[in-house]
């Protein structure tokens, strides 16, 4: 078994509930969620808006790869009616996000996965929810 760490947030919608279900979501596809820090509502980053966004992390266990959690967080995405991830590589408003922050202790530097998550400490929106959680 392998304990993966994931941020979600969402800034359309119903956001909680959009929230809710992706951590539903992972649960059934993913693993057993084993913890899952508070909602916490902050400003865009890296891009102007006017709608804020909600924002999570979650602790699951998963027999899954990270490849195969991040085939899945995003075939979750799609699901839930995400379209783009970024438009002109430029961030947007969008119903669900979810990345990956930790598997393990594991470092992969590849072109489509980073592992951990580059940007995770610059962005408190995932720090302060992740350090809720973190075993």
């Amino acid at each position: 078994m392998h304990i993966v760490y994931l941020g979600l947030g969402s800034n359309l919608g119903n956001r909680c509930s959009i929230l809710e279900e992706a951590i539903s979501n992972i649960d059934r596809r993913i693993g057993k969620v084993l913890c899952q820090s508070s909602f916490m509502e902050t400003e865009p980053w890296g891009f102007d808006s006017p709608n804020k966004f909600l924002n999570a992390c979650v602790c699951a266990q998963t027999t899954l790869s990270p490849r195969q959690v991040m085939k899945i967080t995003q075939d979750i995405e799609k699901d839930m009616g995400r379209v783009h991830k970024t438009t002109n590589g430029k961030y947007t408003d969008r119903i669900i996000d979810i990345d990956i922050l930790l598997y393990d202790n594991l470092q992969i530097d590849e072109p489509d996965l980073k592992i951990p998550h580059p940007l995770m400490e610059e962005r408190e929106f995932v720090m302060i929810p992740l350090r809720e959680i973190l075993k």
